[in-house]
């Protein structure tokens, strides 16, 4: 048998050690800090004649049946709208009026793409504006990396839309990264070395943003006392609602879609939780119903930086609409917007829209600045909203 000195395996382990930690520190390849390009053909071609310049927007725009609540919510195209109206009010493409061409579908993994699909090859469609969350844009963006065509997102903060590098592909919203930090940051503050509970939700949108959180919290090494998940398709359980009132915490954390927020906050409150509550930016949505007596103290992150002209478009919306408009109806008016200035400064022309829309960023709209770091997404900071009682 061979003996090995204590001594050398304590020295062998030290530097085998420092070797690991050199080796995370110093990744070989950030994905994040490359740039996206298009280097392939059709800058070259000639504009074609067309009566209309049509956009698609992808997402949820049919009015509900008489008498019966929206399930969707249609602000963001209702925005789109509005960006399009003004359009043309000053007077479109060279004289040619834009057009929105809306594609949806209850299943938009089956009908919804599949009819997108077919708009694009058959039809001269010069950008899409959509998804309406980060699965929806995934689909639409598998779309455009074959069509060549711009795709601008107006509410999806799914980073890995972007790091798919796709050079077609923008985002408006910060990804899930950015909107975690001031989270952390609030956590930090509320929470440090007290009892605190997570509860996330199961749709596609709050598990990468619960992810993100998560890897930053353990960075600084926080952790819940508990972290609960509630299904996205059925009711908030009560029961759940009553087990995170038993832990006693000092502050509930609910990453979840609109209504599911605004269903955990309400129920919460309703059964005597008096604590802080810190949410995701569905909180920030029309659809989630936070009442001002539930909302005690309350922040969620804003992912808009609204600007001069926001009160402008807030009074318009809500004279036309009935209720003042969200920030994801503003971010879709401004995706809109960004859409038709690159067209106007390009010409009908895919690749060269392409290039217009990268071209634009730092970009001003009624949402805040827009400027595009190398795969196309808003790398804008986000702050904290803090509603009133």
């Amino acid at each position: 048998m061979i003996r090995i000195p204590f001594a050398c395996l304590l020295l062998f382990g030290t530097a085998i050690s420092g070797l690991a930690q050199t080796t995370e520190t110093s990744p070989f390849f950030r994905l994040r800090d490359t740039v996206s390009h298009y280097a392939g053909p059709g800058r070259e071609a000639e504009a074609p004649q067309v009566d209309f310049v049509t956009l698609a927007f992808f997402g949820p725009f049919e009015d509900p049946p008489s008498g019966e609540p929206e399930r969707s919510d249609l602000d963001p195209w209702r925005a789109a709208q509005m960006a399009v109206e003004d359009a043309n009010d000053q007077g479109g493409y060279q004289g040619i009026p834009f057009q929105l061409h809306p594609i949806w579908s209850e299943n938009p993994w089956g009908t919804g793409v599949a009819e997108l699909t077919q708009l694009v090859y058959r039809e001269p469609v010069w950008g899409i504006i959509g998804g309406n969350d980060g699965a929806s844009t995934h689909l639409a963006e598998q779309v455009v990396a074959k069509a060549r065509l711009t795709l601008v997102s107006p509410t999806a903060s799914d980073k890995t839309i972007n790091l798919a590098n796709v050079p077609w592909m923008f985002s408006c919203l910060p990804h899930d990264a950015k909107v975690a930090e001031p989270l952390v940051v609030e956590i930090q503050h509320l929470a440090a070395e007290k009892p605190w509970v997570l509860v996330s939700a199961t749709d596609h949108d709050s598990q990468l943003l619960t992810v993100e959180l998560k890897k930053q919290l353990d960075a600084k090494h926080l952790v819940p006392s508990y972290h609960f998940q509630c299904a996205t398709d059925s009711n908030v359980d009560t029961k759940l609602v009553q087990e995170v009132r038993n832990q006693q915490p000092v502050l509930v954390v609910v990453i979840a879609d609109a209504v599911r927020s605004s269903e955990l906050v309400g129920q919460l409150r309703e059964i005597g939780y008096k604590g802080a509550l810190v949410g995701g930016p569905a909180m920030g949505r029309r659809m989630c119903r936070i009442e001002p007596g539930q909302r005690g103290p309350l922040a969620y992150p804003k992912p808009v930086e609204p600007t001069a002209q926001w009160t402008a478009f807030e009074n318009r919306f809500e004279n036309r609409f009935s209720h003042k408009p969200d920030w994801a109806a503003a971010a879709s008016y401004d995706a809109t917007v960004l859409l038709i200035d690159a067209i106007r400064s390009s010409g009908l022309n895919r690749a060269r829209i392409r290039d217009g829309v990268a071209g634009l960023s730092p970009w001003r709209g009624i949402t805040g600045t827009i400027v595009w770091d190398g795969l196309g997404s808003n790398h804008r900071d986000v702050t904290l909203k803090r509603p009133t009682q």
